[in-house]
C-alpha cells in the first residue's frame, strides 16, 4: 500500500521500491481489494525480500511495522531511515466486515502519510545527498 501511494504522489522525483523482512511472495487479497477501492490494480504485484536491495544504493528506508524496524539492515549509501508504524490489519479477528474495515483504516492512514511525504519529495522537499 505504501509503495503505491508514495509512487503516485512522488511521480518521477524518486524511485520507489517495496520489500519486507518476511514476504509472502504475493500481495494479500484484502490489500488488493481495499486498494482497488482507491483505483489501484495490485493483481500482478508481489512482495519482495529486502535482501534484494542490498547491492543497490538506497537513500531512504521507511519501515512500517515493528518487525521490519528491528530486522531491517543498513543499506550501502543509506542516508535516512524512518519508522512510521501502522497497525497490522492481518492481526484483526472478527467478522469479515470488521476485518475489511481494519484493512481500510490501515490503507487510509498509510495513504495520508505516504501521499504527504511523496508530495514533499515531488516538490523537492525531501532528502538531499551530500557527496
Amino acid at each position: 500500500m505504501a509503495e503505491a501511494f508514495l509512487r503516485e504522489a512522488a511521480g518521477e522525483a524518486v524511485e520507489v521500491a517495496s520489500a519486507g523482512s518476511n514476504p509472502a511472495g504475493m500481495v494479500h487479497p484484502r490489500v488488493r481489494e481495499v486498494m482497488a477501492e482507491k483505483g489501484f490494480d495490485l493483481r500482478g504485484a508481489k512482495s519482495q525480500h529486502m535482501d534484494e536491495y542490498l547491492d543497490r544504493e538506497v537513500a531512504v528506508v521507511i519501515t512500517v511495522c515493528d518487525a521490519a524496524d528491528e530486522t531491517c539492515p543498513t543499506y550501502p549509501g543509506q542516508v535516512q531511515r524512518y519508522h512510521w508504524p501502522f497497525k497490522d490489519p492481518i492481526r484483526v479477528v472478527g467478522t469479515e466486515e470488521m476485518i475489511l474495515e481494519a484493512f481500510r483504516r490501515s490503507r487510509d492512514e498509510i495513504e495520508t502519510v505516504f501521499t504527504l511525504y511523496g508530495l514533499g519529495l515531488a516538490d523537492g522537499l525531501g532528502w538531499e545527498r551530500s557527496d
